[in-house]
Order: C-alpha cells, then structure tokens, then sequence
C-alpha cells in the first residue's frame, strides 16, 4: 500500500469512526468512565433547590447574600489502546476482515477520548511488542494512530496477550482506561496472572473479534488449511464430523479461557463477530457500565 492509498484509508476511517464518536459515543463514554474526583471551579449565587451544605460562608458573609461552591469532574483520563497485530487478525469470512474491525474500534474510541480531552496511547503487540506511541491529546495524534493500525508491518505472526499486558504495567505507572482488541487466539492460555495484577491499576476491557468461521468449520469436502501465525498447511477432511467437532472445542476452550480470565480479574469484555455492528456492541458495553 503506497502513502497516496494509506492517506485516502485513513481519511475514510476518520469520516466514519469520527461521525459515530461525535454522535453517539463521546457522552457513553464520558459517563462510562470517570475522573480523579471533583476539583473546584467558581462561586455563584443560591438559587432555588441548591445543596445547603455547598453554600460558601465566606464568600456569603462578604456579601450578606448566599453563594455556593461549584465543582467540576477531574478527567484529565489516560485512554491506552492494546490492539493485536498478529497474522491470524487478517480474517474475516464477510466484507470486512478482523483487523479492519479492529482499526475501525480503536479509531472510534480514540476520538471518543479526544472529544473528552483526554489523552490516547497505542501499543500494537503480537507475541512481542510492536510500536508503543505514549498518550498525548489532540486530533493529528489520532490520526497517526490510525495510520500506525494500518500500515504497521509486524515482525512477528504469532500472539501473546500477556506480553502486552506486561508492558502496559510497566510503562504506565498510573491508572489507565485500557482497551484490548484481539482475537485473543493465544494458544498459550496464560495471561490470566498478568491480567488479575494489571486489573488491580488500571480499567480493562478485552474486546474479542472473531470470525463465525473460527467458531464452526462448514462442511465442504476437502480442504487445504493453513494457519496464518505458524504458516503450518495441510489438507482438512471437512465432512469428517469428529474434525469439525475438535475444531469447534479448540474455539470454545479459547472463548471460555478468555471470558473467565476477564471475569476473575474484574475486567470487562466485548465479544463480537465479523458480521455483527461493533456500534450496537459498544453502545451496550458503555450502557451496562
């Protein structure tokens, strides 16, 4: 992909994910996930129905008439974007492939977080960490996070949640709202520990993509197979029952690995499909906070 197309993706990405995040998604988000606490901002006149414990006595002793302290949230949030890389996130059975989706929900949730003046970070990670790009705010550092997401050319195939999490740990040393976006297919199965103490400082939330075809192998004869992160092929036996049943229990096992690991450290999860709309999904995340 030359600059010219990378310039003209980005900028169809920006319309679209900047649309929803000014719509929709920019007031879920700014209630979902709140501040420090409230800071001071002004003293104003009582009026009807206001809090007696808020009234100024200094302030109302100057002027023998009653004011109140307003107060204001503290955001000043830290978004951190952990977005897998690796070769099985190009995928997808449907018109969009799962790192599209992925690159569409960061993107998304970047804008969200700028709308709300917070800062945005990205980690791009496969089993080893890619491109760490530290927080700042502003639009043009949206948009080279959305450029990183698609012209990024990782060194490595393969996947390794903890690894990310790791590193997160150690170069954020305060609380984070953080969002994984992954097919979590770590065949490892061992980021549960890394997870329960990253959990303990910052939000976390594993948003999970995959295709319907991950989850169910069809049955069309004959196939030849490869898997994008060992580049391992061989020929499938697909009306062979027993290897469509064995293929459908390594999904599961890799689903119900993660959605308990999430649950046990107290982290939130998005699961969807390639086919479903990413929109109503985070919607109801955002809602169900």
């Amino acid at each position: 992909m030359d600059t010219k197309d990378i310039l003209q993706k980005v900028r169809r990405i920006e319309i679209k994910t900047k649309r929803l995040s000014d719509h929709i998604f920019s007031g879920e988000y700014h209630t979902s996930f709140k501040g420090k606490g409230m800071s001071f901002a002004e003293v104003r006149q009582y009026q009807y129905g206001d809090d007696v414990r808020s009234i100024d006595w200094n302030v109302t002793a100057r002027y023998n008439e009653p004011f109140v302290k307003i107060f204001e949230e503290e955001r000043e949030l830290t978004l951190m974007l952990l977005v897998d890389v690796s070769k099985s996130l190009h995928f997808g059975s449907n018109d969009s492939f799962k790192n599209d989706i992925a690159t569409e929900i960061a993107a998304t949730l970047a804008f969200s977080a700028t709308n709300n003046n917070d800062k945005i970070g990205l980690i791009l990670f496969s089993d080893e960490i890619e491109l760490f790009i530290p927080p700042k705010k502003g639009k043009s550092h949206v948009l080279r996070i959305i450029r990183e997401l698609i012209q990024h050319q990782p060194k490595s195939t393969k996947t390794n949640i903890g690894v990310s999490l790791q590193y997160l740990h150690q170069v954020m040393k305060k609380k984070t709202i953080t969002f994984v976006l992954s097919d979590f297919m770590d065949d490892e199965k061992s980021y549960e520990t890394t997870l329960k103490i990253v959990s303990k400082k910052h939000d976390i939330t594993g948003i999970k993509i995959n295709d319907v075809r991950e989850q169910e192998m069809p049955n069309i004869g004959l196939v030849w197979m490869e898997d994008a992160e060992s580049g391992h092929g061989m020929y499938v036996n697909t009306s062979d029952k027993t290897v469509r049943n064995h293929y459908k229990t390594h999904f599961t096992e890799q689903d119900q690995y993660f959605k308990n690991s999430f649950a046990r450290s107290g982290a939130g999860v998005i699961h969807l499909f390639t086919q479903d709309s990413y929109v109503k999904k985070l919607l109801a995340y955002f809602k169900a906070r």
